[in-house]
């Protein structure tokens, strides 16, 4: 259990920020008997107070352990955390995990009308990846790094700033799309990243369709954008 105070010996934590991300590791990690929820947080704000119909799930911050690699943890992220939550969040997340050869993997996402770039942009060349790390990153990122004038922002900007001054290993996996919510397409963009998690999170590279439509639909019967 995450505990304030007490330093959970954690060798890979995986943070999934967005419902795109979030529904990734559902449908191709989480999906497995392998993990435990371990922990949840739950950041109190004006829209959190104000949101109805949402499940403890959606509505906090939720944290699983995997049963056989017990320093393997991820971290749902799908609940809204406002601008000056963001460092008291990640510096209490944090506080609970050993930063000795912690590595850490932020899967995130944005619409594609905030990327900047000079050139013509596609409405067919969205989604994809660009990827943040930090100094203490060695290893190769499985996509190109964010151009700039580029920026990311909110909790992976939050997160990656805590890892570059505290010389953790850390890299951003930022997904540019063009949907409003969970989409498979989208999804699947995320699945490179996969074979740099470790063997203990190769769960499923293949779920079923009916495990994705699962998610795409509890996002399409939530959305009044068609009515």
């Amino acid at each position: 259990m995450l505990r304030a105070g007490s330093k959970l010996q954690c060798s890979r934590f995986i943070l999934a920020v967005g419902h795109n991300a979030a529904s990734f590791l559902s449908a191709y990690v989480l999906a497995s008997a392998n993990w435990d929820a371990v922990g949840r947080a739950v950041a109190w704000n004006e829209r959190s107070r104000s949101a109805t119909g949402q499940s403890g799930e959606e509505s906090a911050c939720v944290f699983y352990r995997h049963k056989d690699d017990l320093s393997v943890l991820i971290c749902h992220v799908t609940c809204y955390i406002a601008e000056d939550q963001l460092f008291h969040w990640t510096e209490k997340v944090f506080d609970c995990l050993q930063s000795r050869e912690l590595t850490v993997t932020v899967l995130s996402d944005c619409s594609v009308a905030d990327y900047k770039t000079a050139e013509y942009l596609s409405s067919s060349s969205a989604p994809f990846l660009r990827s943040l790390h930090s100094t203490a990153f060695s290893d190769q990122p499985v996509c190109q790094s964010l151009e700039q004038p580029n920026i990311i922002t909110g909790l992976p900007a939050a997160v990656l700033n805590h890892c570059q001054v505290n010389r953790i290993a850390a890299v951003v996996y930022h997904c540019y799309n063009d949907v409003s919510g969970p989409d498979s397409v989208t999804m699947e963009t995320y699945r490179p990243v996969l074979r740099k998690l470790g063997r203990s999170i190769q769960a499923d590279c293949s779920p079923s369709a009916d495990v994705l439509r699962r998610f795409v639909r509890s996002s399409e019967i939530q959305s009044n954008l068609y009515i």
